[in-house]
């Protein structure tokens, strides 16, 4: 086994420990890559409540420095970037397709769950070092920012995957209901892709960072005649909102064959179905995505230059990025330098 360090869960706290830990030894198709930034998602608050004994960290940029026997995607000092999946079946439907998220032999995530082969837990992105069959790492696209990119391999991907099957362009109006570490970037990608877009929030001074970030609307959805005037108003609305709340307003504000497609994790949430059957409206939600839409988005990012507005922390300071995050305090998205490991 090979040696490497990073910030676990102990005892259900943000207060993360720094601990030595064991990476597999190369397979042949595996590389070994230094993590350079990992972002801090919101999924990782609800790994320090519910997975002890876990490094979290699924949305990294790194450094390949080791190649196993059978690698030849990379070269040693290659950037590379990795999302939620490190290794699904590869011959499932879903995984023929490109979409191996939804692998329905099941899939490896980056943290969390069983090593396929070995069954040995996963540990994630908040650590020095990282083993990862070469399949499952992008390269990183020549002008992105390797300390701004890591959210793209889940908060950019989340949104870009709805918005894509949505097939969102020119003439789309399209609302982002919550403007944080995923819907700033819903709010770029759809504005990018052409769209007329519009926030939705209960925050009044979220407006101007909404417009700076691309959007030509604003919606204070604790004002309820703003919110009657912008019935029928959209095609699509990303919902982003990671808490249990209302969704008729949202129903309403659809057109025609709107679609809401719900991204946010709430766990349980209500829905009117008759609010639906009324303008022949849709319910979607999506994970994160297949590797060959990540590589699109990583791709189109880099065109236009997307990038996340992230806050850079060093690693050793990962406790006080998980409270700030727990907070709401942060616009929008923090990510951990790892050099502080050595």
């Amino acid at each position: 086994m090979r040696t490497t360090t990073g910030w676990k869960i102990t005892d259900g706290t943000t207060d993360l420990k720094r601990v030595p830990l064991e990476r597999r030894d190369l397979r042949a198709g595996d590389i070994a890559v230094r993590v350079d930034y990992c972002g801090v998602c919101h999924s990782d608050l609800h790994a320090v409540h519910a997975m002890p004994d876990t490094v979290p960290g699924h949305e990294f940029i790194a450094t390949v420095t080791e190649l196993g026997s059978a690698a030849t995607r990379f070269t040693i000092g290659d950037r590379v970037a990795v999302g939620t999946v490190v290794d699904s079946c590869g011959t499932c439907r879903n995984c023929l397709a490109g979409e191996e998220i939804y692998c329905t032999n099941g899939w490896s995530p980056t943290y969390g769950g069983p090593d396929r082969v070995d069954g040995r837990p996963q540990q994630g992105g908040y650590s020095r070092e990282y083993v990862i069959n070469e399949k499952y790492a992008l390269p990183l696209p020549e002008g992105l920012d390797p300390a701004k990119a890591a959210p793209l391999m889940c908060a950019g991907i989340t949104v870009w995957s709805p918005l894509r099957k949505a097939n969102v362009g020119p003439g789309s109006r399209v609302a982002v209901a919550g403007l944080g570490g995923l819907g700033h970037l819903a709010v770029k990608f759809a504005a990018a892709l052409g769209a007329e877009v519009t926030v939705l929030s209960r925050t009044p001074d979220k407006e101007k960072d909404a417009r700076a970030l691309g959007a030509t609307g604003f919606v204070l959805t604790t004002d309820e005649e703003q919110v009657k005037q912008a019935y029928g108003s959209f095609d699509l609305i990303i919902d982003t909102i990671a808490a249990t709340h209302d969704l008729d307003p949202e129903i309403l504000m659809l057109d025609l064959d709107g679609e809401l497609s719900l991204l946010g994790v709430s766990w349980e949430i209500s829905v009117n179905n008759l609010l639906l059957l009324i303008g022949r409206k849709r319910l979607s939600s999506s994970a994160t995505g297949g590797l060959p839409a990540t590589a699109e988005m990583l791709a189109f990012a880099a065109e236009h230059g997307i990038e996340p507005d992230v806050e850079i922390l060093p690693s050793a300071r990962v406790k006080e990025a998980l409270d700030r995050l727990e907070a709401n305090d942060v616009r929008y998205r923090f990510v951990l330098d790892l050099a502080d490991l050595g």
